[in-house]
């Protein structure tokens, strides 16, 4: 769940390298070259190529939607030995040495250019620093679960935010539609009938901020980063390089050094950069390959569902029925807004 940088980012689901990203991650989500990519924890990626057997996609496919709703169960369970940006930290560390591996295999280049990495520290910033922080805070407070869904927003606010940022993103009735149901959604999710009871307000709105945080960053990278030559993966080993020492620099000034490193909370962090940010962005660019980008788009959708069953069934989070309501009613939402109208067939 992280977001890379794409030449020219798809509109994604969730941030990150994703995102974050992702959701996101992400990535987003959520989400790099001449073929487009979105990450985050729920990040997404494009482009176009033959498929290579229907078997073999499904069961990726099912893999990293696995890897990136366990993802907020992964980062609450780091949460429990190590401080929010320690997590983040570890998160884009491990995960960057990933992309670098791959890289060092394929004998691929970083990209070049100050322009570029001037960029490439803003969209670090805005899809991997800030979003997986601001969930890394978020569940001291809030389940995982509901930081899951709270991930699954970031199309909403995306459509909102294209409105005013992106002149060819048109609305229609059925994305003002979506929009409004998503954030009907949320209202379920958060008990508004009942003022919120049980709700951690700071918790919630922190996982709702960093959502928002995704479709800001793919914005700034469609505006800025359009067309950078780079392969996908590069483009995201950089800014996951990037967001490594922003992270480093901002734990080594607001949190102490760890006292230890307790096996499940570092295997957690370790999992959460090495499989949930650097092994399904590579899964991910795969499957856009395979099966185009509207199908590994749907993994976006895939999150919160395995986000709640994970923390209820691992961690034993408490489930009322408003909040599966509610999860379905924001993702329905959500996949109205990113309904694009067809073309009319020739005569």
């Amino acid at each position: 769940m992280s977001a890379p940088a794409p030449s020219r980012p798809a509109r994604s689901g969730p941030s990150s390298a994703l995102s974050s990203t992702p959701s996101p991650v992400t990535a987003p989500v959520t989400a790099p070259v001449t073929a487009p990519v979105t990450v985050s924890p729920s990040g997404t990626a494009s482009g176009t190529g033959p498929a290579t057997g229907a078997l073999d996609w499904r069961l990726r496919f099912a893999f990293l939607s696995v890897v990136w709703g366990f993802s907020f169960l992964l980062v609450k369970v780091g949460t429990q030995a190590f401080a929010p940006f320690q997590v983040a930290f570890g998160r884009v560390l491990f995960g960057a040495l990933a992309l670098l591996a791959v890289l060092l295999v394929r004998r691929e280049p970083l990209p070049r250019g100050v322009r570029t990495w001037g960029h490439l520290t803003v969209a670090a910033l805005l899809l991997n620093t800030a979003p997986f922080s601001l969930f890394a805070y978020a569940e001291l407070s809030i389940p995982s679960s509901l930081a899951g869904i709270c991930n699954a927003t970031s199309p909403l606010w995306g459509m909102a935010l294209s409105l005013v940022a992106l002149s060819e993103d048109r609305p229609t009735r059925r994305r003002f539609a979506g929009l409004g149901l998503g954030f009907l959604g949320v209202l379920t999710v958060l008990g508004a009938w009942q003022g919120f009871a049980g709700i951690d307000a700071k918790g919630t709105a922190l996982a709702l901020l960093a959502s928002l945080c995704y479709p800001i960053g793919w914005i700034y990278v469609r505006r800025t980063l359009a067309g950078t030559p780079g392969s996908p993966v590069a483009l995201t080993g950089a800014q996951l390089m990037v967001s490594t020492v922003q992270l480093a620099a901002v734990s080594a000034l607001f949190t102490s050094p760890p006292t230890g490193f307790p096996l499940w909370p570092t295997l957690s962090v370790i999992a959460l950069g090495a499989l949930g940010t650097g092994m399904a962005l590579q899964m991910q660019y795969g499957l856009v390959t395979e099966v185009g980008p509207t199908t590994a788009q749907m993994v976006t959708y895939f999150i919160p569902v395995i986000a709640t069953t994970a923390g209820v069934l691992i961690l034993g989070e408490q489930l009322h029925w408003n909040t599966p309501v509610g999860a379905v009613v924001v993702l329905a939402g959500a996949a109205l807004t990113q309904a694009r109208s067809r073309a009319p067939k020739p005569a």
